[in-house]
C-alpha cells in the first residue's frame, strides 16, 4: 500500500484536520456552558435538560472522532512532529468536552443554583474560561499552516503570540476564579454545608476549563520546541 496516499484517505489534505476537527466539537461543547447555566439560574431545567443533552451529544460526536483518530494514525507518519504529540493534544482536547459534560451533570441532577450574590461573577468566570478555550481552538486552527512550513518561518512567531495571549487569558479565569472563591467564602455559612462543597466543586471543574485549554497551547508549544 502507497503510505502516501493511505495517510491522505485517513487524514484528507491535512494530517491535522481530524485533530481539528475533534477540538470543533469539543469548544462546541464547552460553549453551551452559559447557555445551560443562565437555565439553571431561572429555575428552567426543561431548557436546562435540552441543554445538557446537546452537550452530551457533541461529547460523543468528539469520542467518535478521538476513536477514529486513535483506531486510524499510523504508528510513522512523515510529518515534523511524534505521533505521541498528535495523541497527547487529542487527550487534552477531549478533556475540555469531558469536563462541559460533568458540570452540567452535576448543576442538573443536583438542581443547583448559583447563589444570587455570585451569579454574574460566575457567568464572567464561565465566559473568560471559555475565552481561553476559543483562544487554544484557534491556535490548533493553525497547525495546517506548521505542518506545511514544517514549523518554521513567520507562522511560528504568529502561533507563539497566539499561545501568549492564550496564558493571558488563562490568567484572567485563575484571578476570577480566586475572587470568586474569596466572595463563596464570604456567605457559605449561610449556605446548606452540601452545597457549599458541591459550588466548590464546581468552581474547580470550570476552572479546569481554561487549565486544560491552556495546556493545549503547551502542547503546541512543546511540538514547536521540538
Amino acid at each position: 500500500m502507497n503510505p502516501t496516499g493511505y495517510i491522505s484517505r485517513v487524514f484528507g489534505q491535512s494530517p491535522v484536520r481530524p485533530l481539528q476537527e475533534h477540538f470543533e466539537k469539543a469548544a462546541a461543547c464547552a460553549g453551551r456552558l452559559p447557555d445551560f447555566v443562565r437555565a439553571a439560574q431561572t429555575g428552567d431545567w426543561e431548557t436546562a435538560a435540552e441543554i445538557r443533552k446537546s452537550i452530551v451529544n457533541l461529547e460523543h460526536e468528539a469520542d467518535d472522532l478521538k476513536r477514529e483518530l486513535r483506531l486510524n494514525l499510523p504508528r510513522s507518519l512523515f510529518m515534523p512532529v511524534a505521533r505521541t504529540d498528535v495523541l497527547e493534544m487529542l487527550s487534552v482536547q477531549d478533556r475540555i468536552a469531558n469536563k462541559a459534560r460533568d458540570i452540567s451533570g452535576l448543576m442538573l441532577g443536583r438542581r443547583m443554583v448559583i447563589p444570587n450574590a455570585l451569579q454574574d461573577l460566575y457567568l464572567s468566570f464561565v465566559d473568560r474560561c471559555l475565552d481561553a478555550v476559543g483562544q487554544a481552538h484557534k491556535t490548533v486552527n493553525e497547525l495546517d499552516e506548521l505542518f506545511e512550513t514544517s514549523f518554521s518561518g513567520s507562522e511560528i512567531d504568529l502561533v507563539m503570540g497566539m499561545i501568549k495571549k492564550l496564558d493571558e487569558i488563562e490568567n484572567d479565569s485563575d484571578t476570577l476564579q480566586v475572587e470568586f472563591r474569596a466572595k463563596l467564602f464570604e456567605i457559605e455559612k449561610d449556605l446548606p454545608p452540601i452545597d457549599v462543597m458541591f459550588l466548590y466543586k464546581i468552581i474547580d471543574w470550570t476552572g479546569d476549563l481554561g487549565d486544560l485549554a491552556q495546556r493545549v497551547g503547551s502542547r503546541l508549544h512543546l511540538m514547536i520546541a521540538r
